[in-house]
């Protein structure tokens, strides 16, 4: 159970998407300008990424990995299929996706049209992708640590998109120098929260 929290709480703060890896930059930086569409946004990312990990990390298990397919023969023990994990998991992460914007349109049509081309877009997110790769990467011994990590990934670049959401939402009401407004304020104060979120390296979980 401590070894589910401390990747949990890692996965949101310590190796938060965009403020440790700066993945998913894109849209955060373009749909950040509500907390209404950005907590949409983020909750399809939560959605999606707690999804197409564990998935991934099922197909890369015992599909893809090297000896991954024993269990179907044993004279499959030698079959390494890890060059297709790439496409594997954009197809994975595609098919949510895909899902994710039919859910929306059917149930919040005003959400889906303040999100617009972004929504779509998911599908082709770094964050999403880099999750499962980082899944791999990090060999976790079952789907249940996998699952985790997937969802404290989501909600950590949940909170950065919204929490960058409400200080631009601020943004309007303060006198902010002419060559800074827009985006050239929104990267300083990425680069802050970045360098804010870094204190919590010093976390022992």
């Amino acid at each position: 159970m401590e070894n589910l929290l401390s990747i949990f709480v890692k996965s949101i703060f310590v190796d938060n998407m965009i403020f440790a890896y700066f993945l998913g930059m894109c849209s955060y930086l373009a749909v950040s300008k509500t907390v209404k569409t950005s907590t949409g946004l983020g909750l399809a990312v939560i959605f999606v990424l707690g999804i197409t990990v564990p998935v991934n990390y099922i197909i890369n298990n015992y599909l893809l990995g090297p000896g991954a397919l024993a269990w179907l023969s044993p004279s499959l023990v030698d079959m390494d299929l890890s060059f297709l994990s790439f496409i594997m998991f954009i197809a994975v992460i595609a098919s949510m996706v895909q899902l994710v914007e039919m859910i929306i349109e059917k149930f919040s049509p005003a959400l889906y049209s303040s999100l617009g081309i972004f929504l779509p877009l998911i599908a082709v997110n770094c964050a999403i992708l880099g999750g499962s790769l980082f899944m791999q990467e990090r060999e976790y011994v079952n789907i249940t640590e996998a699952t985790v990590f997937g969802l404290g990934s989501g909600v950590g670049w949940f909170l950065a998109i919204v929490g960058i959401a409400a200080i631009r939402e601020k943004l309007k009401y303060s006198n902010v120098p002419a060559p800074l407004r827009g985006l050239g304020i929104t990267f300083i104060i990425t680069g802050l929260m970045g360098i804010a979120f870094m204190t919590f390296m010093g976390i022992k979980l």
